[in-house]
């Protein structure tokens, strides 16, 4: 089995550090929006979302990313920074009162809220357009001086069911490329390299098949230089190859984001964003324990051995990568 190296980082968020690369780090999806894709506004209310909060806690999640706006594709009403504050402003500050110590994660494009909830306690802003949607983004998250998770996006999401499909062979390259360019832009806003994750964007204007290059070929992503994470908790074109491969809708479980997950985390992840925690957390470990296996593994003796070809395992050459 080929396993990838994982190179370590020490991402810098606004009051800690976390160790990346040990181990693969699981970040619990918290939606506190009434029309989320994946769970119907079930955390809308105050203290839904709280206790939910300590259920993705108590599982194992290492990091809670919470949302105020949905991003499914289609029309739909604009949510406003207000009206996004205060959706997502008291859950931060309930959270954060029960449990001081965890590390939260806003998902916002809107600057004034990533100021609201990194003043509120937050530590991390998650930017689905990589500082493309808002101009004032890139400069006040240097100036907040916080973690960051850049995803990649094509287009937006009123656009996602109409844009032109990605040519084949495309999609790596283009999204590598796309990526490099939003972290150089994050650099050139004056954000440390150290408090920089990058996030393909598995389904963010990316149409069904044209996801599973990205995933294919995931440890291309270790030559950009940063901390990797994928979310393909739940994503559509998952469910779409397990209903064709039962002639059938099917209902959304945790098997098909098990399976994705597992293959990035084999190909070097740091970081995988889930809704249903301990399933990833179960997932990961495993995962995790193949990877030290391969990294500990020995070669076997081999009693006729070809004199150009050892036995040996196959660990991908990857580019190494640090965090200065």
């Amino acid at each position: 089995m080929a396993v990838a190296p994982r190179p370590v980082f020490d991402w810098k968020l606004r009051t800690r550090s976390l160790k990346l690369g040990v181990r693969t780090c699981i970040v619990g999806v918290l939606n506190v929006t009434p029309d989320s894709f994946s769970d119907g506004g079930q955390f809308f209310a105050l203290d839904r979302a709280v206790e939910q909060a300590y259920r993705l806690l108590h599982e194992g999640a290492d990091i809670l990313d919470i949302g105020g706006e949905s991003t499914r594709p289609g029309e739909r009403p604009p949510v406003s920074a207000q009206q996004e504050i205060d959706r997502v402003l008291p859950v931060i500050e309930a959270v954060l009162r029960q449990w001081p110590d965890a590390v939260l994660s806003i998902d916002t494009y809107k600057a004034q809220t990533a100021q609201a909830a990194i003043g509120a306690g937050a530590e991390i802003v998650n930017d689905v357009s990589g500082f493309l949607w808002s101009e004032a983004m890139a400069a006040t998250c240097a100036s907040l001086r916080c973690g960051v998770l850049l995803m990649h996006t094509r287009g937006h999401p009123r656009e996602w069911r109409s844009q032109p499909p990605i040519p084949p062979g495309e999609a790596l390259p283009m999204v590598k490329r796309e990526l490099a360019e939003r972290a150089q832009a994050a650099l050139a806003a004056g954000i440390a390299r150290e408090r920089i994750v990058l996030d393909p964007g598995l389904g963010f204007g990316k149409a069904l098949d044209e996801n599973y290059p990205l995933l294919a070929n995931f440890e291309q992503f270790h030559a950009l230089g940063y901390p990797l994470l994928v979310g393909a908790s739940r994503k559509s074109f998952l469910m779409r190859t397990v209903a064709s491969s039962r002639d059938g809708d099917v209902p959304v479980t945790p098997s098909a984001t098990l399976a994705a997950h597992t293959a990035a985390i084999l190909a070097g992840v740091h970081l995988i964003r889930v809704h249903d925690v301990a399933a990833g957390r179960e997932a990961a470990a495993i995962a995790d324990a193949i990877r030290e296996a391969a990294t500990c593994a020995t070669p076997e003796k081999d009693d006729h051995p070809e004199p150009d070809t050892p036995h040996k395992l196959r660990i991908r050459k990857m580019p190494t990568a640090t965090s200065s």
